[in-house]
């Protein structure tokens, strides 16, 4: 055994190994940085280049690109609020806080500390627990996958915002919405209304983009200003923020270990570890007052998780060749193309490579954090640039992100369409974190509970280990309620005038009051199996739905749930109509529907710079030509495809 471990730590000092490992680690911070791609599309891209290559380079660049995503991620979660990959969807409530306050660089401190501190503790557990993980994993059966997947759903009341019946129907309305498609256990299409794109269910990646990025991209586009009017730019910002991370050390690490514990579990993956954390710090925390507006503790708590998270997903990937997340499934894939196979043989005769691909997990966060530190002050720039300069970029990368979805140009219409409902939930104070969390957690609580009915019974319920993340899940909720998160805090501290107009309200929520009946609806429509999970939530919310709409329509003006962000902001605050971004999207997307995207967003570059941003030819024509040969470079290297049109 001593022999195979100094082999491992041979194999992992070899130029050769460091080299491709280091390819692997500037590859996933390219990738990262888009939003949308991810581990999944990240690692799928490079799986054709891995043909041909020996064992030690493939592992080694495969290595370096799980490694990475997670943390170069963080950039436009930080800096501009669109969530990079699943895994940074939390950071972008405190992060993009911390960003519009000036602080960005202080935020990507802590969260690249804090992800290096994550990354070395998931490695760290899986070094020394890699040889008794195997009969810990089995213990974790569909009974207990179905509670883990309600446990996640007990976060709710602490991101509900200053509305409790606001946040349980934005978070039933996200299970519904993550219940289209095709239903787990039968087959039957659910809501589809005869779209071929919904058969196969919304992609996370539109719906994380248009929920967070839509809304904040409005927002900015409306109010007309740089993202921060000055930031702590250089090395004094990001000092500040690895020494809150020491500050916060015993947080991070109670993330870290959250990430490792859940990350190893079959099936949960990187869409939920970070909300998790998010509601760990929020629930342990006696001061509450700001999170949502900026709480440094808001972006270490989640990015010590999501990295932590990678190293535990490797445990049930090479231990039973079962996935522990979407990435780690296409990770799998790399395995088989290089004749690599994963099982116990892992942990036997194999130990050596298990132990190279684990170490090299962990110089490969070290490279990865210390260049995304490096990269962090000059990055952080651009949230100084002026909104009316920035915008169209950031339109079109949300627009081709959404797009490498499913390659369909309906990817960008449902951005077009969630991202009005975003904006709407973000005007009235839903809960968007609460959305996301049901809509991620939809699919998985549905299958594990179908499999346990049938495995188990209803005896499933008395399963010790059901129990166990039952009562956690009660402990959840009672400490969530004790201090909640509002992204609108700061305006609901204004005494609401009694004036306030309720119509939009009130018709926003009696439009989810329509789509709930119709779910009822239609549940009611298939077999026994495809329609007990929808239906059972539909029928539980419904209650809540209506006695909002009884608030909107006869509650007290002080009521927390009457709120409206445009009624409550100062005069002057928004320089331009709510449907304004819309209509230039919108537009965007028609133009792209006749000629192609490449030929739309130039003409969409041409129209904005000229129109809006009132900027002379030669700029426009300079800005539109780099913002075009971005595109055309980045999709041309990384194989993506750009959306069609009717003509050309």
């Amino acid at each position: 055994m001593l022999d195979l471990v100094l082999q491992a730590l041979q194999t992992l000092f070899t130029p050769e190994h460091f080299m491709y490992l280091l390819l692997g680690v500037l590859l996933g911070l390219v990738i990262g940085i888009f939003p949308g791609l991810g581990g999944i599309a990240g690692l799928s891209l490079l799986l054709p280049f891995l043909y041909g290559m020996d064992e030690v380079s493939a592992l080694a660049t495969l290595i370096g690109l799980v490694a990475v995503i997670p943390t170069s991620a963080t950039f436009t979660s930080v800096l501009m609020g669109i969530p990079g990959s699943s895994s940074s969807q939390a950071t972008v409530l405190d992060g993009f806080a911390l960003a519009k306050k000036g602080q960005a660089s202080r935020a990507l401190g802590a969260a690249f500390s804090s992800s290096l501190l994550g990354g070395l503790f998931g490695v760290i557990i899986l070094t020394f627990f890699v040889q008794i993980a195997r009969p810990m994993i089995l213990l974790f059966g569909s009974a207990e996958l179905f509670m883990l997947a309600i446990f996640g759903l007990s976060m709710v009341g602490s991101l509900s915002g200053k509305s409790l019946v606001k946040g349980v129907v934005a978070c039933g309305f996200g299970i519904l919405v993550g219940s289209i498609g095709a239903a787990p256990a039968t087959g039957e299409f659910r809501m589809t209304f005869g779209i071929n794109y919904l058969y196969d269910g919304l992609p996370l990646a539109v719906i994380a983009l248009s929920i967070f990025a839509f809304p904040e991209i409005s927002e900015l586009f409306r109010k007309e200003t740089a993202i921060a009017e000055e930031t702590d730019m250089g090395k004094a910002g990001m000092l500040t923020g690895v020494k809150d991370l020491i500050k916060n050390k015993w947080l991070a690490l109670r993330c870290a270990g959250i990430g490792t514990i859940v990350g190893a579990i079959p099936g949960m993956g990187g869409s939920v570890v970070d909300w998790i954390a998010y509601g760990h710090v929020v629930q342990t925390t006696k001061d509450k007052s700001q999170f949502g507006k900026g709480d440094i503790r808001g972006v270490i708590a989640p990015e010590s998780a999501n990295n932590a998270k990678e190293g535990g997903a490797l445990m049930p990937t090479l231990l039973f060749g079962i996935p522990g997340s979407g990435s780690m499934a296409v990770f799998l894939g790399g395995m088989v193309l290089i004749g690599i196979e994963a099982g116990p043989s892992m942990v036997t005769k194999d130990i050596d490579l298990t132990y190279t691909i684990i170490w090299s997990l962990a110089i490969a966060n070290v490279i990865g954090a210390g260049l995304s530190l490096f990269l962090a002050g000059p990055i952080s720039k651009l949230t100084q640039i002026k909104f009316s300069l920035l915008a169209p970029f950031m339109i079109m990368v949300i627009s081709f992100a959404a797009f490498q979805s499913t390659k369909d140009m309906m990817d960008l219409w449902m951005l077009l369409c969630f991202g009005l409902i975003g904006i709407f939930m973000k005007r009235f104070g839903w809960s968007r974190p609460a959305f996301l969390i049901g809509f991620v957690l939809a699919t998985q609580a549905e299958s594990y509970l179908n499999m346990s009915v049938q495995f188990y019974g209803w005896e499933m319920f008395w399963r010790p280990g059901v129990i166990i993340i039952m009562l956690l899940s009660l402990i959840s909720v009672y400490y969530s309620r004790k201090g909640t998160v509002d992204e609108n805090a700061e305006l609901m501290k204004k005494e609401m005038p009694t004036e306030l107009n309720r119509r939009p309200q009130l018709i926003f929520a009696g439009l989810i009051l329509m789509f709930i009946l119709v779910a009822i609806f239609d549940s009611w429509q298939q077999s026994f199996l495809g329609k007990v999970f929808t239906l059972s939530i539909a029928y539980a919310i419904l209650p809540f739905a209506i006695w909002l709409i009884w608030i909107y329509l006869k509650g007290e003006a002080t009521n927390a749930a009457i709120f409206d962000a445009e009624q409550v902001s100062e005069a002057g605050t928004f320089k331009a109509p709510w449907y304004e971004p819309i209509l230039w999207i919108g537009g965007l997307y028609v133009v792209s529907l006749l000629t192609g995207f490449i030929p739309a967003i130039m003409l969409f570059f041409i129209a904005f710079f000229t129109l809006k941003a009132n900027t002379n030819v030669w700029r426009t024509a300079l800005l539109t030509a780099a913002g075009t040969a971005f595109l055309m470079l980045f999709g041309y290297f990384l194989n993506l495809e750009f959306p069609q049109g009717i003509f050309f």
